[in-house]
């Protein structure tokens, strides 16, 4: 796997900009649909997805290198990504999902042929609480 390093020094600007600057390394690095396999964080600026019996300091890496990823990014000293190159692969279209936020500001995942249309509220059996392992899809 190869390695990128971006010297970034400041304050933190959160997961969304650096996964950017990621994306931005990976073109730069001949992957042409540069995509996250997976990525961790220093722990002082929150949790990073994990699982039961893992180890939250290395499960991440040894999952995005096993799933097809083929370049490492850190950003900083805060942020990691593992990228893989998604050119080549099918598109399965449109995908039947769609996010909302309840009235206290949590964001679901939400299954539109349940959910339906007519409604912005999340339901129960409809959606899934978005958190560190379902992925924002708009």
């Amino acid at each position: 796997m190869r390695n990128v390093q971006i010297e970034y020094r400041g304050p933190d600007h959160g997961f969304q900009a650096a996964s950017l600057l990621a994306k931005d390394a990976a073109k730069e690095n001949k992957m042409k649909d540069p995509t996250i396999m997976a990525w961790h964080q220093d722990s002082k600026l929150g949790t990073t997805p994990f699982y039961d019996g893992a180890n939250p300091e290395t499960w991440w890496e040894k999952f995005g290198e096993g799933n097809g990823g083929r370049l490492e990014v850190r950003v900083g000293d805060d942020y990691q990504f593992i990228m893989m190159d998604a050119r080549g692969y099918e598109t399965i279209g449109e995908m039947p999902l769609r996010n909302l936020t309840d009235s206290k500001g949590n964001q679901y995942l939400c299954y539109t042929p349940i959910q339906g249309m007519d409604s912005s509220v999340p339901k129960l059996e409809a959606c899934s609480l978005l958190d560190g392992w379902l992925a924002d899809q708009y």
